[in-house]
């Protein structure tokens, strides 16, 4: 990549625009929620223990149906997910959290859409992944697209 001052100059502004995304209210709850978050004892030990039982449940996913303990694990990793979604602190930080990737998602399609309106922006992680309609072309053109 060429380096010149227009692009030192459009990076020294994307570094402004963190710094604003930085100092606003979606943000500063997201961060109080995320230290809550790790200074909960018990939030804390559901997570490693999810994270525990992740690995028996990718170890029964090789195997599938015919892994001995099958539907032990699946009923286990099952509870040790609701009991981690259902812990208040838990619960908080991830409605803030996606609060806060709403806030970052839509300051993409924003710069996205002031250079063209066919250029893809991230959108809860579906970027680049096809709609779902047929249609994954972003060039606007033909692209063999239901009409």
């Amino acid at each position: 990549m060429y380096v010149n001052e227009e692009i030192i100059d459009v990076l020294e502004h994307a570094e402004m625009l963190g710094k604003k995304i930085k100092q606003s209210e979606d943000y500063h709850i997201y961060k109080q929620d995320q230290d809550e978050l790790y200074a909960d004892d018990t939030a804390n030990k559901l997570i490693n223990q999810f994270h525990q039982m992740k690995e028996d449940y990718d170890d029964v996913q090789r195997f599938g149906r015919y892994h001995p303990d099958y539907s032990k694990i699946m009923k286990e990793i099952r509870q040790v997910k609701r009991d981690l979604d259902m812990h208040d602190t838990v619960a908080t930080f991830k409605q803030s959290e996606t609060s806060f990737q709403s806030l970052l998602d839509d300051v993409s399609e924003l710069v996205a859409h002031a250079i063209s309106h066919n250029i893809k922006a991230p959108r809860d992680g579906l970027a680049l992944k096809d709609s779902g309609d047929g249609c994954g072309c972003g060039s606007g053109g033909q692209c063999g697209c239901a009409s």
